[in-house]
């Protein structure tokens, strides 16, 4: 008897420990690890995951049988089975939600499942498709000797399973139109065809050279072969009409083919370490460190075209969708259909079509955000991760995930190597190329030798004495020159919306999001106060609600505010806003990025997605508005994040011929952080910042752990969390640091009061069976609303 290890989703009851079922004989020998099934648990079914097939099992009751199939066929490659397996016992999460995470949005929800066939397979199990091409396949509809024929015919390849998505998704059909006559019946129309209807024998030729091909009707019409023509086909029985699927094309724009660039000496030694590595299928992890423009991307391009060349796949890696265009654009122009694209902005549709791609083997290359590290690629032979200091590769909710950490793993399993790119890598990862885990590659100069922009820093302490605008004289006297120039400027303000909050001028009072401990912030464009964390809007009041006082103000400045500041002081300028108020449209960030490019703006001004990553020749100016809003959080590496974006947006300007400048208005001139991405000196940076985290015992020196708890009483958060501090205090050596549990720094989001508690430790021999003992024991009390999240290595601490 064969028996299938089962991992089912239960709240409250999650496990690691898959329960068995018992696999019933006409599935025997069909079932698969990684396909989905449903099961008997308790009185209900429920879906789980098939991670191993075996003849027997410990538990000596008698066993369920498992009661349906949700797939024909693994929607989980055995190499992603386990990494799940391994994930989940890195981040102190359950294996059912990390196989969740592997799987694109529209096979997480709700979708209905269609078998394809040929006509002779068609023909052939008339019990299964009824004469038709396509049917849908429904669990309810077959009994269990047809299903087990079914996946005969799947493993096959006899017929082929496709996915509709039940929502928004439906799948895109084009008429297209298949012969029907014999081939001596096709030379007999040919030959019974007047020569003046030059259509028709087209149609018919065509039909002759390829008697067993479905021709779109948009080729048809393409070689002059119209609707009137098709109509009479039809008619005389020339072909039948079919739908044929087509694949939703996530890529907006056409590219031109490109050819390899000439590669400087740092670039050719950079590409012949890596290639090597590829040969020789080693998984070494390669730190790139390479000044802003120095040409990381050529380099990347390069080596997967060598990967390619050998018969291997790549995948690409990127922080942001703001610069995912660009980067595609630049990796189509290379390896053109080829590639594959994945991340959130898509719609479910085109991220389970281009899965498909992937999964099929069609798409050798892959381009995305965090969670394209999961793209069901097979012989990898190289990953890249560009910008590899950026915070949004760590996955903020569960499973929390570090991409860099997932991206290792698979390199191993693959034997190929890892490319971590970056201008300013994080200290974590410089440490471990300083001590050889790593292997350094380092390129110092800018791509044909162009000079680093000259960056100066105005002091705005000095500055708001005698000029109350956002931007500095010197600032505005650099932007009216650079217009005058017909050259671009980007300018960066990391706080969206109009204001930071308003006040009462009279009794102080700021209105307060009602189910958050913040300020609300003003958006102007729709007259609303709106809470960044939970969502609420209110209108903006025109008398205090609390002494009704007209004397309201707003305070701070936001994007939008600079945005109308900026059109103000410069009414003949083009101004793009980039920021999450402007990008939530499927498209916009695409959009914004090529009208800039094709110079139909002089300014781009925007929050951080402006900062990192995007390549205009025409920018020659970069101003910073506020480059200490990051320095002013209480957080260990609120100087790392400071020195990063500073960096990271000074290298847009001045990367092609033309000279670059740039403008960092700070109240705190004198900070290490700003006056070392001034001159862009990560060395003397990473020095300095690592003495301030030795003092601290922060990483890269120790390793740390974050517990959060919330739930909607503040009495019962605090309560429960002491109870964890004091059990780990209890089970943790000396040399652990336990700090808390306090409330965080906003302690109440969305009416839900969090409290947290911080582990530093070295070496912890009980603390993994401490936390997993924790992460389960405290299932049960998601029943009276208390959930915790266990976090390894936290970005931060707020």
């Amino acid at each position: 008897m064969q028996i299938a290890e089962v991992i089912v989703d239960i709240p409250t009851r999650q496990t690691n420990n898959p329960y068995s079922y018992s696999i019933p004989e006409n599935l025997s020998d069909q079932i698969q690890p990684g396909m989905r099934v449903q099961v008997p648990f308790g009185p209900r079914k429920v879906t789980g995951f098939v991670v191993g097939i075996t003849d027997h099992s410990e538990f000596n009751g008698q066993l369920k049988n498992l009661s349906s199939l949700v797939d024909l066929s693994p929607v989980v490659t055995p190499e992603l089975l386990a990494l799940s397996h391994w994930m989940a016992a890195r981040t102190f999460s359950f294996e059912i939600n990390c196989l969740q995470t592997m799987l694109p949005g529209g096979m997480r929800t709700k979708f209905r499942k269609k078998l394809l066939a040929n006509d002779s397979v068609r023909d052939a199990y008339p019990q299964i498709f009824h004469g038709e091409n396509e049917v849908d396949y429904d669990r309810q509809h077959f009994d269990s000797r047809t299903i087990a024929l079914i996946l005969k015919l799947r493993r096959a390849d006899k017929i082929q399973v496709h996915y509709e998505l039940a929502h928004h998704s439906k799948p895109l059909l084009m008429k297209a139109y298949t012969n029907q006559l014999s081939a001596k019946a096709l030379q007999a129309a040919i030959s019974g065809v007047s020569k003046r209807a030059i259509a028709q024998r087209r149609l018919l030729l065509m039909l002759h050279e390829q008697p067993t091909r479905a021709f779109l009707r948009t080729e048809l019409a393409q070689v002059g072969v119209g609707r009137s023509v098709i109509k009479t086909a039809l008619e005389k029985g020339w072909v039948k009409q079919t739908n044929v699927r087509r694949n939703r094309n996530p890529f907006f724009q056409p590219v031109k083919k490109s050819l390899p660039l000439d590669l400087n000496d740092d670039q050719r030694v950079a590409v012949k370490t890596i290639d090597q590595a590829i040969e020789q299928q080693t998984d070494t992890t390669f730190l790139v460190e390479g000044v802003t423009g120095s040409g990381k991307t050529e380099v990347y391009l390069q080596a997967m075209a060598h990967a390619l060349k050998i018969g291997k796949t790549a995948l690409m890696l990127v922080p942001e969708i703001t610069l995912t265009p660009q980067i595609v654009g630049r990796i189509r122009s290379r390896f053109g259909d080829q590639v594959a694209m994945l991340h959130s902005a898509m719609s479910n549709g085109e991220r389970y079509d281009e899965w498909q791609r992937i999964s099929s083997g069609q798409a050798k290359v892959v381009v995305g955000v965090r969670s394209a590290i999961f793209a069901p690629l097979k012989n990898i032979g190289l990953i890249i991760m560009d910008e590899e200091h950026d915070g949004s590769y760590k996955q903020t909710d569960d499973p929390r995930y570090q991409t860099r950490d997932v991206a290792k793993w698979r390199a191993a399993y693959n034997h190929c190597p890892v490319v971590l790119g970056s201008a300013t890598p994080s200290l974590e990862s410089r440490a471990r190329a300083m001590k050889g885990v790593y292997h350094l590659i380092t390129l110092p100069h800018r791509f044909n030798n162009h000079a680093l922009p000259h960056v100066t820093v105005v002091d705005m302490k000095r500055e708001i004495a005698h000029n109350h605008s956002i931007l500095s004289k010197e600032l505005a006297t650099l932007i009216a020159d650079r217009l005058v120039k017909k050259e671009q400027i980007i300018l960066m303000l990391n706080r969206r919306g109009y204001s930071s909050f308003i006040m009462c001028r009279d009794c102080g009072y700021v209105p307060q999001c009602p189910n958050c401990d913040i300020s609300l912030t003003m958006h102007k464009d729709t007259q609303t106060l709106n809470c960044h964390y939970c969502g609420h809007r209110e209108p903006i009041p025109t008398v205090c609600p609390k002494c009704h006082s007209k004397r309201i103000r707003h305070y701070g400045v936001g994007s939008q505010q600079l945005e109308e500041q900026v059109k103000e002081q410069f009414p003949n300028a083009r101004v793009l806003r980039m920021d999450v108020d402007t990008t939530r449209k499927k498209g916009s960030h695409e959009a914004i990025i090529n009208q800039f490019g094709a110079h139909k703006a002089d300014i781009l001004l925007g929050t951080q997605m402006i900062a990192k990553g995007l390549d205009f020749p025409d920018v020659t100016l970069v101003g910073v508005l506020n480059a200490d809003s990051s320095l002013q959080f209480p957080d260990f590496r609120s100087s790392e994040r400071t020195f990063e974006l500073l960096t990271q947006v000074s290298g847009r300007s001045g990367r092609a011929d033309k000279t670059g400048e740039v403008i960092v208005q700070t109240f705190n001139p004198d900070h290490y952080a700003i006056q070392l991405a001034k001159t862009q000196d990560y060395e003397k940076f990473y020095q300095t910042e690592m003495r301030v985290r030795h003092l601290g015992k922060y990483p890269p020196y120790y390793y740390t752990i974050k517990i959060t708890g919330n739930s909607p009483s503040e009495k019962q958060t605090a309560y429960e969390m002491h109870q964890i501090a004091k059990y780990l205090r209890n089970h943790l050596t000396d040399a652990a640091i336990v700090l808390g549990p306090t409330p965080k720094t906003i302690k109440r989001i969305d009416n839900r009061y969090y409290y947290q508690i911080i582990i530093k430790y070295r070496k912890e021999p009980a603390l993994t069976q401490s936390l997993d003992t924790i992460l389960t024991n405290y299932q049960s009390k998601q029943r009276h609303d208390f959930y915790i999240a266990i976090d390894n290595e936290p970005l931060d601490f707020m």
